[in-house]
């Protein structure tokens, strides 16, 4: 199987979702991300999909979130596809949406402690 305009190789999959091919593939071996397809030669050929769901995962590395939680965060949007239904349904999404938003607001604040700090250090070096 030759890679169609739909699919893409794991080279230009980690460049467009800006991963590496190691981290590609860890994601691959524990689940996260399987390549939607294979070429006959065994190469892995993703599609817009998994190039979506690898967005999700990093998008959720900065938040501190586990391999674990990722999975399960997955899983619950899985669910509420194969169901038809909207995964926003879940109890469990909701609370990702909460952990996530308190995540985002600890960032925040270490963030704004990390300018704050920048600009004390240049007081001094004038």
């Amino acid at each position: 199987m030759s890679p169609t305009p739909a699919t893409m190789h794991i080279g230009e999959f980690a460049e467009r979702t800006g991963m590496s091919l190691r981290t590609i593939r860890h994601y691959d071996e524990v689940g996260l991300v399987t390549a939607s397809l294979r070429t006959d030669g065994g190469f892995r050929l993703y599609s817009e999909a998994d190039f979506e769901r690898m967005i999700l995962i990093r998008r959720m590395k900065p938040l501190g979130f586990t391999l674990e939680e990722m999975a399960e965060l997955l899983a619950i949007i899985d669910e509420g596809r194969a169901a038809e239904d909207s995964p926003g349904t879940d109890p469990r999404l909701t609370e990702f949406i909460r952990e996530a938003t308190e995540r985002r607001e600890k960032l925040r604040t270490q963030l704004a402690m990390a300018d704050e700090f920048v600009a004390l250090l240049e007081r001094q070096a004038r």
